[in-house]
């Protein structure tokens, strides 16, 4: 940096001297002059602003861009950088992308689309069948700030080692210092007694040590406190204290006498204490001593420098001089050779900035996804064996394995008993060994045989592969310690559950009852193989902890039998609750046996499994042999922060038959074991078959046409708790129905009566049915049925119609029709819904063809009725209601329609980030929504409507907490109109035409009054509503930075304007960050350069760009042409006059905007990277104007303390308007020192500093640009007034300062150095024909004060060497320390 400014000085030196050798000389008097009318102001009135008026700045009219790109269109086409000038063709596209999904196949059945008729139905599958329409802009990466540039420079590699001779003479004085001070430094020994401490408060007088201490200089002249176990200190010290370190030494005598504390920078402290009184003040005394000293030796080192200037500064100049004059040409060339070289060489100036090296991750966007199907925490659980005491070989020839003497069949699920239910479906797993499968009987094949109903999507090679699954895969959304895998355990329908444990119960010699068991089990499995009793049951956890923590080490408690009268899931969670109760669970009867079950977690990339539907996973292996896993449902539960849209096509019900209340029916004579066998029907006709959509069992085939519940021997009030789960069909209609017919099953095989009378093994009981659809929807939760004793035809339209009379066939109801059955059902789809609001918006928009012939009064109350819809419904379908919202919207022949339909959406968003989930909605916007055909006849587009519905909301008599809303979220339907706009423009083939006709002038104006009345809300509601401000302000940038790649950009333009005119000086800090956001969000579109047109736009032809009339300062016609980096540079010069946060926030604005600029590879050359620099050649202007707030050039270890800065910012005491202030001449400038001063500091010779910081002081505005008037430059106010007239602003009004407000407090260390890296970066970049056509320009105080700028930028980035570093740093944190006592000194002044 040092050498930018140095090159710069070399150039323009000459310059200097040629055109003002005399106004140089003739400084002198005229300084005299001004000293008797000088004076100055106290230090707390340094800080004056003068506010000569409040009014807001003038409005520049930006140019019609879309003409002036028409008009100078031969122009910009013969440009060389044509690409700075012109957007690319192919800025932005529509894409299609293809829907990832984890199977084999799609999982909407074939036909499912065809079979389809409810409008929601159709529109969920069309969710889950359509691909991502998403809008690419190719340049979208260069969008946001330099940080996220897609090639942006990496941290470069350091810079090459170099010595400099402010080192090397450290060096040398720390050689010195070295022997000095083995001589007479500071020296000093003695036993002490050392805390074994941090913190005094902990130490006590059991912890003191005795050590012998050695106080000792070392070669860098810092000291050191060593500390030895005895007096000899040639050895290694056992510790060290670095005095270096240390603030101040105080006496302590809390803990002991004699005692005191060393206080070090990092707020630790060392207690030490002596023998006596007098040797702890001799310690205390000599520590200081050598604290003072080091102090003294940093200030010293700051003020140290001038001695040899005088001797080096002639010595250099002679040499150069002569040389100069002996061979000019060899000077001259070798000179140019190394700037080509440096230049060249050089790393970018602003990659060496620490500002573009912090990490700051603030304004990343998060990335967005498609939607993706979620799982909570899975569990791999493996089924591998299930063995009892009782075994047996079971073949007749006693060949064969020994194994159990009878199947068993095992359900695994998951039981929550922190919300009391149950979460998850039941797994069925067989674990019989294949001899004692054969024991059972096939099935009557006209239960499992038929068409396909449920099996549409299952190939048949599968069937065989899915008969006996072993390994299932459960999933957990809410992990905890509570949560329970139990098993139970069934057996083959024989008798009673104690009467045929009891044998599995005794650990005696077991043969003989083995052999009697098994001869019962093969007659029971040949003649009631298809019915199951409950047997048994046992329990273990899953979790350690609510991480998700697999507790790997548990067992299955011992198997325990099951009590017939406890057979629920209510009960089951009941004996849960006492499952870590040991005393209570002793007292249940136990199976002597073993269930050998594993868990484990589930690698990402788990091959060869299947998901509810038994549809397969893309990882899977077509092979006979392959181990396949199931996944089994979970049951999430119902509230919004655990519900994710839906992605895939699931369409289940789950059915539970409960009780059954059978004890005072006289219809039958025998119903005590009773079976239910459960069907689902699509038909009430005495023909007609059930559906074979029933998921079987393992064993069987994938889907059979009934299903049997477990069956309890003896019960006539049976219990039940078996699930059935059914694929339910696409379309559902009134007549899909389940039935349910009971059986009397008779247990008893006895041979007592006649042989030749037939065994009847089941009797029917009874039948009851459920219609499935009620009010359009799926029937759920607890039901109450009544049971017939017989089943005519058309049984579904039997009906009561009054007392003792009804409609349809005679049925005979058992027991006087009492609700005898209770079932329960639990649907699990995603393709219906059971919130009614829901359902009869989708009914209401399908009879009125989504809208379109709706009555405005009837469709405004289902969609205010929207506003109760379920929480956790919205966001399971939020893809599908927004996309009919949408639709709705385009359709809408009524305001107050789409004002309501708005509204919903605002009510839909609004909630999604209430529960955190605003990712969904961000998922939505870029992958799923689609803009609706545009029929220009029928329909209207979705960023019309929307926006006039924006437009009715923000009004000030709408619903405040709605319009509040809106602004907090606004970004979801700034990015709605902005993919609308996108997918418009492609889709009809408009991003052909001119820009001014894209767009019908009804949006047009639709925007413009969108932002106008956005604009209220921003600036008024920040301190009401601030986030919702803040919120808002970022959206509304976020589209106006995007409308320019889609409209008018003039227009756009405007839009800025009405914008900024919202603003005026003086406002509170908050606003100025909102304004600042705006810009620095619109300033970073990804063609900002072309927007600004850096071109010519004076009248004539132009040959070269060189010969250009360039602006060096903010015209009206700069910032007109200009608009963008015109209308920011005026703010930011703006800023600059109001208090520091707010000239920190725009300085850091252009600052890393300028920074993006150096980094973007699309400009890399020198040549882009010129033309860039006269964009913000106006920046020169505006430095000038504020040169004496620049001109600090101390650069001082010890900032200002902020807050006492801010308290003189914010409390300014304003004089009187019409007085008026000389400005006070100041020492050592650079016009009255310029030989002397200025080739010093370029050779690195003269000190860094320098007394030339000038009193502060205030002046009356009196220059027409309303700029400041230096009291730096030697010039008196007339002639500085008559210099300025005739600047290189002639006859332009310059638009710098338009509020008249003129501060003259200096900036900040950090501020100016920020303003100085873009001088330097602008300087570095110009072209040398663009620099000197500058200084030709110039006015002799403008070229001064130019100069004045570079000779700052040598001070402030000038290395002073490691020691002033190290030095610098020690002492900044000992002034911090010692500022945060009280009655402690303060140093402000150094």
């Amino acid at each position: 940096m040092g050498c930018t400014t140095s090159v710069v000085l070399f150039k323009g030196i000459r310059t200097v001297f040629e055109r003002n050798c005399g106004y140089i000389c003739k400084q002198q008097g005229e300084n005299n002059a001004l000293e008797y009318t000088a004076f100055s102001l106290p230090d707390e009135d340094s800080g004056i602003l003068i506010h000569s008026s409040l009014a807001k700045p003038k409005l520049i009219e930006p140019i019609d861009y879309e003409n002036v790109i028409v008009q100078r269109k031969t122009q910009i086409l013969n440009d060389a950088l044509r690409e700075m000038l012109l957007f690319p063709y192919d800025d932005f596209q529509t894409a299609l992308l293809k829907r990832q999904s984890r199977y084999i196949h799609s999982t909407v059945p074939e036909n499912a689309e065809k079979e389809a008729q409810s409008l929601f139905v159709t529109e969920c599958i069309k969710t889950y069948n359509s691909d991502w329409h998403v809008v690419n802009y190719k340049y979208e990466d260069y969008s946001a700030e330099f940080r996220q540039l897609p090639n942006k420079v990496t941290k470069p590699e350091k810079l090459p080692v170099h010595l400099y001779e402010v080192d090397e003479e450290a060096d040398k004085d720390e050689d010195a210092a070295s022997l000095g001070s083995q001589k007479g430094g500071i020296t000093k020994q003695g036993w002490l007694y050392k805390g074994n401490m941090n913190s005094a408060i902990s130490v006590t007088m059991r912890s003191f040590k005795r050590r012998f201490f050695h106080l000792i200089q070392l070669g860098d002249g810092s000291y050191n406190l060593n500390f030895y176990k005895d007096e000899k200190i040639s050895k290694e010290p056992k510790g060290s204290i670095f005095l270096d370190s240390c603030m101040g030494v105080v006496q302590n005598n809390k803990v002991r006498r004699f005692a005191f504390e060393l206080k070090m920078q990092d707020k630790s402290s060392y207690l030490l204490a002596a023998d006596s009184e007098l040797e702890m003040e001799e310690w205390i005394n000599t520590l200081n001593k050598i604290l003072q000293l080091n102090f003294e030796a940093a200030m010293q080192e700051k003020r140290n420098g001038e001695s040899h200037e005088d001797d080096e500064q002639s010595k250099m100049e002679s040499s150069s001089s002569s040389f100069d004059s002996y061979y000019p040409e060899i000077t001259k060339s070798t000179r140019e050779a190394e700037i080509k070289l440096k230049s060249e060489s050089r790393v970018k100036l602003f990659a060496l900035d620490p500002d573009a090296q912090k990490l700051d991750f603030s304004g990343i966007e998060p990335e967005v996804k498609p939607f993706e199907e979620k799982f909570g925490k899975k569990i791999l659980v493996k089924c591998n064996d299930l063995s009892f005491n009782l075994q047996s070989c079971i073949a007749e020839n006693e060949e064969g394995p020994t194994t159990n003497v009878e199947p068993f069949f095992v359900t695994l699920s998951l039981f929550d008993i922190k919300i009391n239910r149950k979460i998850s479906a039941d797994f069925h797993v067989d674990l019989n060994h294949h001899s004692v499968r054969h024991m059972i009987s096939s099935a009557p094949q006209q239960m499992m045989n038929g068409s396909g109903d449920g099996s549409h999507r299952i190939q048949d090679t599968y069937e065989t592969m899915l008969q006996y699954p072993k390994q299932g895969i459960f999933s957990v959304t809410c992990p905890h310690p509570d949560i329970f895998l139990v098993a139970r355990i069934e057996k083959v329908l024989q008798g009673s559950i104690t009467h045929c444990a009891e044998p599995y119960m005794k650990s005696s010699d077991s043969a003989k009852v083995a052999q009697k068991v098994l001869k019962n089990a093969k007659q029971a499995c040949q003649r009631l193989g298809q019915y199951r009793m409950p047997f048994a049951w046992a329990a273990r956890t899953l979790f350690k902890d609510a991480s998700g923590m697999l507790d790997k080490n548990a067992r299955f408690s011992p198997l325990f039998r099951q009590d017939s009268n406890k057979l629920s899931n209510e009960d089951m969670l009941k004996l849960l609750a006492d499952f870590r109760k040991p005393e209570k669970m002793a007292k249940l009867p136990v199976i002597l046996g073993n269930l050998d079950v594993t868990i484990d977690n589930v690698s990402p990339d788990f091959p060869n499994y299947v998901n509810s539907s038994y549809i397969p996973m893309k990882q899977f292996e077509n092979s006979t042999k392959t181990l396949i896993t199931f996944e089994i449902e979970e049951f999430v539960p119902c509230i919004p922060k655990h519900t994710q849209p839906f992605t895939i096509y699931n369409n289940h019900l789950y059915v539970y038959p409960k009780h059954l209340k059978y004890d005072s029916q006289k219809s039958f004579a025998k119903a005590r074991n009773i079976a239910i066998c459960i069907e689902f029907k699509d038909s009430d006709e005495e023909d007609s078959l059930p559906l074979k959509c029933i998921y079987g069992r393992p064993g069987g085939p994938i889907f059979t046409r009934s299903a049997f519940a477990a069956v309890l021997h003896h019960h006539q009030n049976p219990e039940f708790y078996d699930e059935i789960k059914i694929e339910l069909p696409t379309q559902l209609h009134e007549k899909h129905h389940l039935l349910f017919t009971f059986y009397h099953v008779s247990c008893d095989n006895s041979s007592k009566g006649s042989t030749k009378k037939k065994d009847v093994v089941e009797t029917q009981v009874g039948y009851s049915w459920l219609p499935l659809i009620k009010d359009g929807r799926v029937v759920t939760n607890d039901q109450h049925i009544p049971v017939s004793a017989n089943l005519p035809s058309g049984y579904l339209s039997y009906q009561e119609v009054g007392v003792g009379k009804h409609s349809g066939p005679e049925i005979k109801w058992v027991d006087g029709g009492k609700q005898l059955l209770k079932i329960s059902t639990h649907l699990v789809s995603t393709v219906y819904t059971q919130d009614q609001h829901l359902h009869n918006f989708f009914q209401y928009c399908q009879k009125t063809e989504s809208g379109a012939r709706a009555l405005g009064t009837e469709l405004v109350k289902y969609l205010k009725s929207l506003h109760a819809m379920e929480g956790h419904v919205m966001i399971a379908f939020l893809p599908t209601v927004l996309n009919q919202l949408f639709r709705v919207l385009t359709r809408a022949t009524q305001e107050e329609v789409a004002v309501n339909v708005t509204r919903v959406i605002i009510h839909i968003v609004a909630q999604c980030h209430e529960e955190g989930l605003d990712s969904y909605l961000r998922s939505y916007v870029k992958y799923a929504y689609k803009a609706e055909p545009y029929v220009a006849s029928e329909y209207k587009t979705v960023h019309e409507e929307l926006t006039k519905s924006m437009t009715t909301i923000l009004k000030p008599s709408a619903d405040f907490l709605t319009s509040n809303k809106l602004l907090k979220y606004s970004w979801f339907f700034f990015e709605v109109l902005i993919k609308s706009m996108a997918q418009h423009l492609i889709e009809n083939s408009k991003v052909k035409l001119l820009r001014n006709q894209r767009f019908s002038a009804s949006f047009h104006h639709a925007v413009e009054t969108v932002v106008n009345m956005l604009m209220p809300h921003i600036t008024q509601k920040y301190r009401d509503n601030p986030e919702a401000s803040k919120n808002a302000n970022h959206s509304l940038a976020a589209f106006i930075k995007r409308c320019f790649t889609f409209m008018d950009r003039g227009f756009v333009f405007k839009q800025i304007n009405n914008y900024i005119s919202c603003f005026a000086p003086g406002d509170p800090k908050t606003l100025f960050e909102f304004k600042f956001e705006f810009l620095r969000v619109v300033c970073n579109h990804e063609h900002y350069i072309p927007l600004n047109l850096p071109m010519p736009f004076g009248k004539g032809r132009v040959q070269r760009y060189q010969d250009l009339q360039l602006d060096y300062s903010l015209t009206d016609e700069f910032c007109k042409n200009h608009f963008l980096v015109g209308l920011l540079l005026r703010e930011v010069g703006n800023a600059l006059q109001e208090f520091r946060e707010v000239r920190q926030i725009a300085i850091s604005v252009l600052k890393n905007l300028m920074i993006k600029h150096s980094f973007d590879d699309r400009y890399a050359s020198r040549v882009h990277q010129a033309r860039i620099a006269t964009m913000y050649l106006p920046l020169f202007g505006l430095l000038i104007e504020n040169v004496q707030r620049i001109n600090v050039k101390d650069v001082s270890p010890f900032p200002i303390n902020p807050s006492s800065n801010s308290a003189k910012d914010d409390g300014l005491n304003l004089p009187t308007a019409n007085q008026l202030v000389t400005p006070q001449k100041t020492v050592n400038t650079l016009d009255n020192n310029l030989p002397k001063d200025l080739f010093g500091v370029i050779s690195g010779i003269a000190s860094p500093y320098t007394t030339s910081t000038p009193n502060i002081n205030c002046v009356r505005n009196a220059d027409s640009r309303g700029s400041l008037i230096s009291t730096d430059s030697g010039n008196s106010l007339p002639e500085r007034h008559s210099d300025k007239s005739n600047s290189l602003d002639k006859n332009q009004q310059s638009s710098t300062l338009g509020s008249s407000v003129v501060r003259y407090d200096k900036l900040d260390q950090a501020e100016i150095k920020s303003l100085l890296m873009c001088f330097l970066h602008i300087l570095r970049s110009m072209s040398e024909d663009a620099l000197f056509t500058y200084w030709n320009k110039a006015t002799k105080s403008e070229l001064m004060d130019f100069f004045t700028i570079t000779e700052v930028c040598l001070h402030q980035f000038q290395y002073m060497g490691k020691r002033y570093i190290a030095r610098t740093g020690m002492m900044h944190a000992r002034l911090q320390q010692l500022s945060s006592l009280d009655n402690s000194l303060t140093f402000n002044h150094m």
